[in-house]
């Protein structure tokens, strides 16, 4: 069993699950919420749906500096007291984003909150992963981004059920709220910036293992924010990973509507619609971080993406029926696997690339850019909304994003940085001549 589902210690398994819960609210916040959130935001700012997601795409531009900012400071506190600052900071401003009566407003607090979750969730989140699992990172990735479908499996539903019991949007956004700030406060209290503050190695591994195939020097890699950003590997990690969470956060955020609209489903089967796509993520999300192990990030990373462009033709040729039909069951289906594998290379190629050590400081320069892509998920969605009415297109536009990472990808040397693989593979080639 463990060999299928990872031995990663007690201690291996709470960050796993810590990292979980942040890749949860990251979703369900910033994401999968605006399936709710952007129609009554809008009526309580007296603007248009779309007005508001363009504001979000706007607001994840700007929430770049964030990522600047929460990487410097991952940088000198480590992730641990990070994580604990960024939710309690996200909390507060979500609540705002939700009473807000002003659309600059509400813009600039979901701003501080996109930069704050998703900088809790990948940059101390993510250095939490490297630092703990350098090696085994694709599966546990796998079981993190289970964060995502569950988040999208039940978040819609909850939130809906929240505005319905409280009687508004402003009072169902304060118990999010002040989850995000709990969850912040406990991770402070019980989490561990590194496996040996409790007594483990990274992966878990003996230390027979530890001292034969890994780089035991506990060093930051000699990186400066200089030299990362001059090396190409940083940009092309971040500008792949960053693009192919365009298209999941594209697809995911506007799903429920795409469905009423578009396939004429009832908002209730809508909204159930996206919880068994979900629910079907989190399966593939372990299927592709199994995979991820097994055959490495880049291969897998191609694999994906040649699926994930015919997902999304497809649900475009089913979209031309105007109704539910086979073709439309069939891309819900295809779309639900890259759903639940896009996430997982965002820290599991960077961490291939570059390893554990200095990957804080890595990530800092890494992160803000591959935010950068991402935010323009938002900008397309609502840019398209505007001029099309639909949002055919704009899957037609992440279908060839999809084939051109597929493509870009083979360029890259997976492990060129990385010391723990370099020490294994000098390992290897000296048990060889024995």
């Amino acid at each position: 069993m463990r060999k299928i589902f990872g031995d990663y210690g007690k201690a291996g398994w709470v960050v796993i699950i810590y990292c979980f819960l942040l890749f949860y609210l990251y979703i369900a916040l910033i994401n999968d919420g605006t399936n709710v959130l952007a129609s009554r935001a809008a009526e309580n700012i007296g603007c248009q749906p779309a007005d508001i997601l363009q504001a979000n795409g706007y607001a994840g531009i700007i929430a770049v500096i964030g990522y600047i900012i929460s990487g410097q400071i991952n940088n000198k506190i480590g992730p641990r007291l990070t994580c604990g600052i960024l939710l309690i900071i996200s909390g507060g401003s979500y609540i705002v984003c939700g009473n807000t009566g002003s659309l600059i407003v509400y813009t600039v607090f979901t701003a501080i909150c996109a930069a704050c979750l998703l900088s809790a969730g990948y940059v101390a989140g993510g250095t939490l992963i490297a630092r703990w699992f350098p090696k085994k990172k694709g599966l546990v990735m796998g079981y993190v981004t289970m964060g995502n479908n569950t988040a999208s499996a039940t978040f819609v539903a909850l939130y809906t059920w929240l505005v319905m019991a409280t009687g508004s949007i402003k009072t169902a956004v304060i118990p999010i709220g002040i989850a995000a700030a709990v969850l912040g406060i406990i991770g402070w209290i019980f989490m561990r910036n590194n496996p040996k503050e409790r007594g483990q190695n990274p992966d878990n591994v003996s230390d027979e293992v530890f001292a034969e195939e890994y780089c035991t020097e506990e060093d930051d890699g000699g990186w400066t924010i200089k030299k990362l950003l001059k090396t190409k590997e940083v940009w092309m990690a971040a500008i792949y990973t960053g693009l192919l969470h365009v298209c999941s956060i594209g697809v995911m955020s506007q799903l429920v509507t795409r469905n009423i609209e578009t396939f004429h489903m009832e908002e209730g089967s809508a909204i159930m619609m996206m919880t068994i796509l979900a629910i079907l993520a989190l399966i593939f999300s372990w299927i592709i971080g199994l995979i991820d192990d097994k055959l490495g990030t880049k291969r897998t990373m191609q694999i994906f993406c040649a699926w994930y462009a015919v997902a999304f033709v497809v649900n475009v040729i089913a979209a031309q029926q105007h109704q539910e039909s086979f073709l439309f069951y069939f891309s819900i289906f295809m779309i639900s696997m890259g759903i639940g594998g896009s996430g997982n290379f965002t820290v599991s190629l960077p961490a291939s690339i570059f390893g554990r050590h200095g990957f804080d400081k890595i990530n800092s320069v890494l992160f803000p850019i591959q935010g950068f892509v991402t935010a323009w998920c938002f900008v397309i969605d609502g840019a398209i909304l505007k001029q099309f009415g639909n949002l055919d297109p704009a899957y037609l536009l992440f279908a060839g994003i999809s084939i051109l990472v597929m493509i870009l990808v083979s360029f890259i040397d997976e492990h060129k940085f990385n010391k723990d693989y370099i020490a294994e593979e000098k390992h290897h080639r000296l048990e060889q001549k024995k």
